[in-house]
This record gives structure tokens, C-alpha cells and sequence, in this order.
């Protein structure tokens, strides 16, 4: 979806901005979530962080400028959103477990083991760096942004970035070093 569309079509009536929601949910969706459930490590957090980031689009599709790109703009609301959570005396009173892993199935034992191990091994190292370094990381690795775009979104320098995604590297190395010499 391009920004120029987007920005034509807010300032649409209400019901085209609901199909501009639509298309930004199916294009996006999977995309805010994952970013919220990473920065969170909770999935019902995630759940109702993704809802309240589409909500928030949807009331002010007449502010994007078209300054980045969608995704930049989505993941930036994200984390906003995520940052005021953690900082709410709410969350920090009412939520005393961390993190629950939810019992399922999964497919073929040994070919799921041996296709995710790795992958998984991985991240779960990653979720043990700061969330300054965690963040930085998910954004260059798996949403793809350069640093021009990770600053504006974080609001940070960019050679910031660059220092931070070095160090993330080298966080997550030594971690990754240190298990494998307890193997």
C-alpha cells in the first residue's frame, strides 16, 4: 500500500477508512504483533496491544505524512504503546507472572525438533539481552530496516543504531558462546 494512497484515503468518510483498516490489518497484522509479543513476551499483551495500535490507526489515518514507510510508521505506534504499558503502575501491580508457555501440539516429533531447535535455541537467547538491544536486533533481522529508519522509529541518532546493533551482536554472541561451553 503505498503512503500516498494511504494518505488520499484518510481523509475518506468512515467507510473507507474501514477498508483501509482492513488492508492494513492483513498486510501488517502479523507484523505488530510479533514486534509487541517480542518487546512484551506475553501473548495476550500482544493481542490487546495489536488491537489497540489498529484502533489508534484508525482514529488518525489523517496524521500519517508519509515520513517512512507504513510499516514504520505501525511499528513505531507499536512500541509507543508497549512503552506506556510497562511504565503504567497498573501493569506492574496487577501482573505478577512473567510469561506462561501454553501447552499444544505440535506436528511430526523429530522433524519439528530438528527444523526448530535451532531457530528456537536462538531466540530464547535473543529474549535474554536488554530489551534496548532485543528491539534493535528484531528490527534489522526480521522486519529488515536500515538505520535510517530503526532511528526514526525509535527516535534515536542513527549512529546510535549502529552502536546498539553492535553491541545486540556481541551480547548475543558471548550469550551463545557461554552455552555452548556448558555442552
Amino acid at each position: 500500500m503505498e503512503s500516498s494512497y494511504l494518505r488520499y484515503l484518510a481523509q475518506a468518510p468512515d467507510h473507507d477508512k474501514d477498508a483501509i483498516l482492513e488492508e492494513l490489518m492483513n498486510s501488517y497484522g502479523n507484523d505488530v504483533w510479533n514486534f509487541a509479543y517480542f518487546l512484551t513476551r506475553r501473548p495476550d499483551m500482544a493481542d490487546d496491544l495489536s488491537q489497540e495500535v489498529f484502533l489508534s490507526v484508525y482514529h488518525n489515518l489523517f496524521r500519517f505524512r508519509g515520513d517512512c514507510s507504513i510499516k514504520s510508521w505501525l511499528l513505531t505506534i507499536t512500541r509507543n504503546k508497549v512503552l506506556k504499558v510497562k511504565r503504567s503502575a497498573f501493569l506492574r501491580k496487577v501482573i505478577l507472572v512473567d510469561y506462561v508457555i501454553p501447552g499444544g501440539h505440535t506436528r511430526s516429533a523429530e522433524a519439528e525438533m530438528f527444523d526448530r531447535a535451532d531457530t528456537r535455541h536462538i531466540w530464547q537467547a535473543v529474549m535474554q539481552i536488554p530489551l534496548r538491544f532485543r528491539e534493535i536486533l528484531l528490527l534489522h533481522v526480521h522486519y529488515q530496516l536500515n538505520g535510517k529508519e530503526m532511528a526514526e522509529l525509535l527516535g534515536i541518532p542513527e549512529a546510535t543504531v549502529k552502536t546498539r546493533l553492535y553491541r545486540a551482536r556481541r551480547k548475543l554472541e558471548a550469550i551463545l558462546d557461554k552455552e555452548k561451553g556448558r555442552e
